[in-house]
């Protein structure tokens, strides 16, 4: 009995009569179970799938170039643009200020500009 332990396995889990095998060798061993037309259409399947996320990368990768050094060239100069006025505007609003006193900033409505309001309606 105890030949037939020593056998089987040395203690440790392993077993001195099966071959050391890698995943790789493990996997196509599972493939020969398969007819050659499933295993065509399998690799034909990951090779397609393999190819087109290849490319799906490619194209988002210039997709992506081509959208952001557009909003770049486009849309950052409106926002620069957009900040310069607002300074001008606070600029002009302090002065008021500074030379009407601090009523003068904040009503900022036609009749404080001297402007008559039109008539009321008939």
């Amino acid at each position: 009995m105890t030949e037939k332990l020593a056998e089987i396995g040395n203690g440790d889990g392993e077993y001195d009569d099966e071959e050391d095998e890698t995943l790789k060798e493990r996997l196509w061993g599972l493939t020969e179970m398969f007819p050659e037309r499933v295993r065509n259409a399998t690799s034909k399947t990951a090779s397609y799938t393999s190819t087109g996320c290849a490319k799906f990368y490619r194209f988002m990768r210039s997709a992506m170039w081509i959208g952001a050094s557009s909003f770049v060239i486009l849309a950052v100069p409106i926002v620069f643009e957009q900040e310069r006025y607002n300074m001008e505007q606070q600029q002009q609003q302090h002065q008021r200020q500074l030379l009407l006193g601090p009523n003068a900033a904040v009503s900022n409505t036609p009749n404080s500009m001297g402007m008559v309001p039109p008539p009321p309606p008939q």
